[in-house]
């Protein structure tokens, strides 16, 4: 089909990392569902990843989406695992402007020769700042999606207060340990009884110069000069932190949980359908294995991709899995274990080979969404936490860094569908909370809320619900030229 001169062209680039790729390509579809032609731009590290676990023929030849490519500027490491953050951070404050900015023009300059519309916006993760300098530069909409909950942002956005405060950086190690990260802050608006510890980690750094923390600070300060600032929630889930929000920022559209809207969108003829988001290779047999289960009989086990552990930690969860009793599908990546591979005890595989399976990575919001599946043993990443919200799941949280933290705090205390794990993992409350979880009223509690927010989610989801009519005013956005 020969592309009109007139069709919108969005230029979608997340941050290079499995969550970040998986929530701006749903977005994407969303919008090239709407309409728009689209141009998703990854890193070639990250693109020869999904090339290997989709399959070259299933990322091209799609009508009006192409994916390009620039270069992360980063040494050679393991193609089957994650980046190291920090240096990738640092990478792209520094490096990816130019590359961006590059490929921006030559979309512009090869639209006539390759057939396609000349770039008329940009659809950004929210932690590339530099993606609205460029948009501006070329004077286009820019739209930035922080695949993060409004309470994750929120932390993010503090960075700036906490330094003006002193509050960070920290004097020394010892106030990690000390007790100063159970310091109640009151300042937050929409934020009650929030501790230090439950802001996004990394504030919790002795470096004034620290990647990480500069790197976010600056990111949620631009954030006010998006054209449509986009947040990965509803409006029933955190609303008395998006009524703060919308009153300091111009333009906030909350348009979650991303899936349901694609489920109401897309249908199955969708020639984007097929187009899947793992950096792993799937393993969807353990799909099988669950359909021979009762229903909420197993505990989902996953870590997300970027989580490590030490040995001890691991050995620990698969002992309190092992003495719970419980079915339970664990998701082990290669790279889960600090500097080694992840190898359980053969006493452990002897012990659970008839309640357990183990892989290296699942297609998991069909997991979750499965009848057997009872609980969801989690680091509280964004993605997995919506997900399970969206399926009505309840949760065991393990919040490792990042806004983690912020999303376990929530999880557990103002939504009511988690508990939380103590960092230093021992086997025993694995197994007692899998056991309440599971099998004992206080689950059955979390389970009825999460039942709550499951409905509440789809009705944000449809044709009149608050997400399904934001997601149109983006769209509008970015229809309009600066």
């Amino acid at each position: 089909m020969a592309v009109g001169d007139n069709k919108p062209h969005a230029v979608c680039i997340p941050y290079p990392a499995q969550s970040h790729i998986k929530g701006i390509l749903k977005l994407a579809k969303l919008l090239h569902h709407k309409g728009f032609y689209i141009t998703f731009v990854n890193t070639e590290f990250n693109q020869k990843r999904l090339i290997k676990a989709r399959g070259y023929d299933s990322l091209y030849g799609l009508p009006n989406f192409q994916f390009k490519t620039i270069p992360d500027g980063l040494p050679p490491s393991n193609p089957d695992a994650t980046q190291d953050i920090p240096s990738l951070c640092r990478s792209i404050r520094k490096n990816f402007l130019t590359p961006f900015r590059n490929l921006l023009a030559s979309l512009n300059d090869s639209s006539i020769s390759n057939n396609h519309p000349p770039v008329t916006c940009i659809v950004s993760d929210g932690v590339l700042s530099f993606t609205i300098t460029a948009a501006q530069e070329l004077g286009i909409p820019v739209a930035v999606f922080w695949t993060f909950a409004a309470c994750g942002f929120m932390g993010f956005y503090q960075y700036r207060a906490l330094l003006e405060k002193g509050l960070t950086p920290l004097k020394d190690a010892s106030y990690l340990t000390n007790g100063y990260l159970d310091t109640v802050i009151d300042w937050i608006p929409g934020m009650k009884d929030i501790r230090l510890k439950d802001l996004p980690t990394f504030f919790q750094t002795t470096d004034p110069n620290d990647e990480m923390f500069n790197f976010l600070m600056e990111a949620a300060q631009r954030a006010c000069e998006a054209s449509a600032f986009c947040v990965h929630t509803f409006d029933a889930l955190e609303k008395d932190l998006l009524n703060v929000l919308s009153s300091m920022f111009p333009h906030v559209y909350t348009i979650g949980p991303i899936q349901l809207l694609l489920n109401q969108e897309l249908g199955e003829e969708d020639p984007l359908e097929s187009l899947g988001y793992s950096l792993w290779k799937e393993e969807p047999d353990c799909l099988h294995w669950l359909n021979s289960k009762e229903p909420s009989s197993v505990v989902y086990v996953n870590f997300g991709s970027i989580t490590v552990m030490s040995e001890k930690q691991l050995v620990e969860f698969a002992w309190g899995l092992a003495n719970s009793n419980h079915y339970f599908l664990w998701i082990i990546r290669p790279d889960l274990v600090i500097g080694d591979s992840a190898i359980l005890p053969p006493e452990f595989n002897a012990e659970t080979k008839q309640r357990g399976l183990i892989k290296g990575w699942c297609p998991q919001e069909e997991v979750l969404n499965h009848p057997s599946v009872g609980g969801f043993l989690t680091h509280s990443g964004w993605n997995s936490t919506i997900e399970s919200l969206s399926a009505g799941v309840p949760m065991m949280c393990w919040p490792f860094f990042a806004d983690q933290q912020t999303n376990c705090r929530y999880t557990c205390t103002e939504w009511e569908v988690g508990m939380e794990i103590d960092n230093n993992v021992k086997r025993e409350e694995v197994e007692k909370l899998v056991r309440e979880l599971m099998e004992r009223e206080k689950g059955k509690k979390m389970k009825s809320k999460a039942m709550e927010w499951k409905k509440l989610a789809e009705k944000a989801t449809t044709p009149v619900g608050s997400s399904t009519l934001n997601l149109d005013k983006v769209v509008n956005v970015l229809l309009s030229r600066n």
